[in-house]
């Protein structure tokens, strides 16, 4: 009697297929892992041959999951991290490695560049790679293992996740220079009203803490312009398109004299860093050595 044929799936069509999954198109995929479209398509292509199912509805300009790629996704990610734990756990000397560090866009530039110059103080031997994203991206990949920790602010829809509060910080308001309220030491959050915003775009958690604050005072903040950037933010504002709310962080490398800043009271807006990890993926000494650095940096930022 002939035996059946034997699948056999590759871990690396595993490592396609969750990108693609995650990113929702073949394109944005290919680009993240650094392959052809072509390439990444064949893969994919095989991975389902293989398994005799379709994984993914091919739209026009994205990818759905079918219901067989949902059910997929699920061993896939835990296949991965088995494997992934395993060379992680058998390599862990607490000195060599890599750390994958993931932070939203408005905390990235500001707190990350100590940071990682005391852990390679520290580590020298040590690997560590950024990833700065939004936090929904970042929380998936948490989850998926392609981050190891992940600097966000609260409140954070972590689910599964660990999360550690590390420090708050104030958020102060940035005016062009010889704006009326420069004049006053201290603001009230309702002599914004008439004034508009700059933000960043809906996807940055700033914005929806900002919009937040403005309700709690009974007023819509009037947003004029909306970007990617905290950066481009702050030089908007100083070309007097309007006003807004900028992290303490930010504002301490800001010196910039065609902008001031301002504190607002009653109360002073304030948002709370937390760092995030995967509590059932292998947590490695080197890993460990880097949330104690974190938790050190962040005593400084208090």
């Amino acid at each position: 009697m002939d035996s059946p044929a034997r699948r056999t799936v590759e871990l690396s069509q595993l490592r396609y297929f969750l990108t693609v999954a995650a990113r929702g198109s073949f394109t944005r995929a290919s680009a993240d892992l650094g392959i052809t479209q072509p390439a990444l398509s064949r893969s994919v292509a095989k991975l389902e041959a293989e398994l005799g199912q379709p994984l993914f509805e091919r739209l026009t300009r994205t990818v759905v999951l079918t219901p067989t790629g949902s059910r997929f996704q699920a061993r896939a990610v835990r296949i991965l991290a088995l494997a992934d734990d395993a060379a992680a756990e058998m390599a862990d000397d607490g000195e060599t490695g890599l750390v994958r560090v993931g932070a939203i866009p408005t905390i990235a530039p500001y707190f990350l560049p100590a940071l990682l110059q005391r852990f390679q103080a520290e580590c020298p031997k040590a690997q560590v790679v950024v990833a700065e994203e939004t936090t929904d991206r970042l929380l998936q990949r948490c989850r998926q293992g392609e981050v190891d920790v992940a600097l966000l602010a609260a409140p954070v829809p972590a689910g599964d996740l660990q999360v550690e509060p590390l420090f708050d910080e104030e958020l102060l308001l940035v005016l062009p220079a010889g704006h009326a309220l420069a004049r006053k030491k201290q603001v009230k959050l309702e002599q914004l009203r008439e004034f508009p915003f700059v933000l960043l775009e809906e996807t940055h958690c700033l914005s929806g803490a900002v919009v937040a604050l403005c309700r709690q005072r009974s007023f819509q903040p009037v947003n004029v312009e909306r970007t990617s950037q905290l950066a481009t933010v702050k030089e908007l504002v100083s070309l007097g398109h309007g006003v807004s709310l900028i992290p303490q962080m930010a504002r301490r490398l800001d010196r910039d004299p065609r902008r001031v800043y301002r504190a607002v009271v009653n109360p002073a807006p304030r948002r709370s860093i937390v760092l995030a990890w995967n509590p059932h993926r292998f947590q490695s000494r080197l890993l460990e050595r880097f949330k104690a650095c974190v938790r050190g940096a962040s005593r400084g930022a208090e």
